[in-house]
């Protein structure tokens, strides 16, 4: 199976790499009629087979809890920077815990193993950074950030239960063109940023008209996003995925989510005054 969301990416050949070494995600036999061949066990005749694998396979539910966990998480520890930094050095723990998460998350992405420690490191280093960008916002525009956690999660059980009707699909067509408008919104972020390091003002995050159009085009495809994240669970879940990669689908999820909050408290602030 081919996969697009770029944080599981990894499922499908993660699936390879378990059948290769012996997992049988559906019991004792595989795939119906289809006998499955477990390793030799060490100390025992040749063709002899090994006990079945005791590894359960991943399902919504553990995906669900472990999405939960990692809110819970980055909620606390979002929390308790709000609470413990210092206003003076704000600054300097936003820049930080970007910095830390966008390393994190390459790692975790591009990783080919599922490590639940470097998830619920990055859940917390994540809530350092979504406490200090609350604060700021919040400081400015005295509660912008209850709102945007509402719409937040309104907006995500709004793609949930559109995507359980199947009133959207991940379509092969859907999903080349979410990679490609996400590719293309990353480079330019990416560009908008180093060019704002130089005082050149692309009106992109000014609170202008062009800002708001931008931040609605944002927050649009950030809640998209989630359909390529449920059919990369579901498919992961059919697949038979060993349970601890529901780390990974909780993950991406939880990505998808702080960037959707994100630019909504940035459009949220476009009404409230200047950025």
């Amino acid at each position: 199976m081919k996969t697009s969301n770029p944080v599981l990416a990894r499922l499908g050949q993660a699936a390879e790499r378990e059948r290769a070494a012996g997992y049988a995600p559906t019991g004792p036999y595989g795939a119906p009629g289809v006998p499955h061949q477990y390793p030799t066990q060490a100390g025992y005749p040749a063709g002899y087979p090994a006990a079945p694998p005791t590894v359960a396979p991943m399902s919504i539910d553990d995906v669900v809890v472990k999405t939960v966990a990692l809110l819970g998480i980055l909620g606390v520890s979002a929390a308790a920077a709000w609470v413990l930094v210092p206003d003076a050095l704000v600054g300097t723990a936003w820049i930080g815990a970007l910095v830390v998460t966008l390393v994190l998350g390459l790692i975790i992405s591009f990783s080919r193993m599922a490590n639940p420690a470097l998830v619920v490191t990055y859940a917390v280093v994540e809530g350092v950074l979504v406490g200090m960008v609350s604060k700021a916002f919040e400081t400015a525009y005295q509660g912008i950030v209850l709102q945007a956690v509402i719409a937040t999660f309104g907006v995500f059980f709004v793609m949930a239960m559109l995507y359980k009707a199947r009133v959207i699909r991940a379509t092969p067509a859907f999903v080349k063109g979410m990679v490609a408008v996400m590719a293309g919104l990353f480079a330019v972020m990416l560009i908008n940023l180093v060019l704002a390091l130089f005082g050149v003002n692309t009106h992109l995050r000014d609170g202008s008209g062009l800002a708001i159009i931008f931040s609605l085009v944002c927050i649009v495809v950030a809640a998209l996003s989630f359909v390529l994240s449920f059919k990369e669970v579901e498919d992961g879940v059919r697949m038979g995925l060993p349970q601890r990669y529901s780390w990974v689908a909780a993950f991406g999820i939880l990505v998808s989510l702080v960037w959707l909050y994100f630019e909504i408290l940035r459009l949220l602030s476009y009404f409230q005054g200047d950025d």
